[in-house]
């Protein structure tokens, strides 16, 4: 018998009770295929090129199927890989699943607190290597604000573009911006929403980047609208900034990066930078069933040093740091519809970007934003808008006044708010 066929004979059992929701053909290196699952007949599938590839996916999934696809040593043979990334999800972390997956998964939460402090020069570096590729390659699947956070889907049907706009409004609306006031943007991107707060709300606004090409996009975007004046775009660490406070501050989509031991710096730092009658708002990627370390692909290729905060993790620095919590918004599938908008457009570009980068950068790229859908879909993950002043009443009663200020800012960014990226 070769030694493929006994290879096969044992992994059978091993993975039989894997897949129960639904099922998918695996087919090994030496040809044999058979079903996993105990649904209807499958439409997925999944081809490993190599003997040792799928037992490196048995024993450590997370891990090991992003770095086998992304290598070639398995292909997608059936369907799609968002529909096989779906099927995983919604098996491997079911109460029955697998049980050597799940201590694996233990042993990394036991440890995640043994990662490296992230410190400045390692911050910068964090930056760079996700947010340093060329702005040309993010204008393949942004919108034409190149906003790299979550969109705001307040009707049905509604565009990336537009809802990306919607964005924008929602959180001008709750940070209740007055002209002339100033406004500090923690993590500003390429600079879009400094941009809108500086053109539709009259504000003073400084923002933060620990990346060379957002801060180069930014900075021309604004010159490009005649705003010189009222935006001031840095390469700077919050930790660094002092010598001055804020009526609002904001931050979106960088909190991620901060790290959880340095919170309590953070929220510190907030409170030091804001004065005694602003408003902050931050708008982080998090989880709803409770603290659990980075997926260990995405801590490797793509975030090194993220970590996606419960509430749980982030309530305590909130605390100590004075400041209160006047409101929290949990926006559920919003980051999914995103995801899934920035995927198709990615697709649509991925010849574009394979003549530029090759196969290996368009598999990492692919399993990022397909891994990232399912995860809003189906693990528990969602968008924490927390708004904070240092006193309690400096925020209206209710909640009325977002809509009504939606409603004003609508009129007046509805005739052509969006940002070009420079040079288009």
């Amino acid at each position: 018998m070769s030694r493929q066929s006994v290879m096969g004979n044992v992994l059978q059992p091993l993975v039989a009770g894997l897949i129960r929701r639904g099922s998918i053909e695996i087919e090994t290196a030496g040809g044999r295929k058979f079903i996993l699952g105990e649904g209807p007949p499958s439409k997925l599938g999944l081809r490993f090129n190599d003997l040792r590839a799928l037992f490196r996916v048995l024993l450590d999934p997370e891990l090991q199927f992003g770095e086998m696809y992304m290598d070639g040593r398995l292909d997608v043979s059936q369907g799609t890989l968002f529909d096989v990334l779906m099927l995983g999800a919604a098996n491997l972390w079911r109460p029955d699943g697998a049980r050597w997956v799940r201590l694996v998964e233990a042993a990394r939460g036991a440890l995640r607190w043994l990662g490296r402090p992230n410190g400045r020069l390692r911050a910068r570096r964090n930056a760079a290597h996700h947010y340093d590729l060329d702005a040309a390659f993010y204008s393949k699947f942004l919108d034409s604000g190149m906003q790299y956070s979550c969109a705001y889907f307040d009707r049905e049907g509604q565009s990336l573009e537009d809802a990306q706009l919607s964005k924008k409004r929602h959180i001008a609306a709750k940070l209740l911006i007055e002209p002339g006031q100033t406004v500090l943007d923690i993590g500003c991107g390429f600079g879009s929403l400094a941009i809108y707060l500086a053109r539709f709300c009259g504000a003073s606004v400084t923002g933060l980047t620990l990346s060379k090409t957002q801060l180069g996009v930014a900075r021309s975007a604004a010159a490009d609208l005649g705003l010189r004046g009222v935006t001031d775009f840095r390469f700077c660490d919050y930790r660094e900034l002092g010598g001055q406070q804020f009526d609002r501050i904001v931050s979106v989509g960088m909190f991620e990066h901060v790290g959880r031991a340095h919170y309590d710096v953070f929220f510190r730092k907030v409170a030091d930078l804001l004065n005694e009658d602003g408003v902050a708002l931050l708008h982080t990627i998090g989880r709803s069933d409770g603290p659990w370390p980075t997926n260990p692909w995405v801590a490797k290729y793509i975030f090194p040093g993220g970590y996606m905060p419960a509430l749980s993790d982030i309530m305590p620095s909130i605390e100590r740091s004075g400041l209160f919590v006047t409101d929290i918004e949990i926006l559920r599938l919003h980051y999914a519809e995103t995801l899934k908008a920035w995927r198709e457009r990615f697709a649509a570009r991925r010849e574009e970007v394979k003549a530029e980068r090759g196969e290996r950068f368009c598999r990492m790229w692919e399993l990022y934003l397909a891994g990232s859908e399912c995860a809003f879909r189906c693990e528990n993950f969602a968008v924490f808008q927390i708004q904070l002043s240092k006193k309690l009443e400096t925020v209206p009663l209710t909640r009325d006044y977002i809509g009504r200020i939606e409603a004003s800012l609508r009129q007046r960014d509805s005739a052509g708010a969006h940002l070009r990226l420079a040079g288009e």
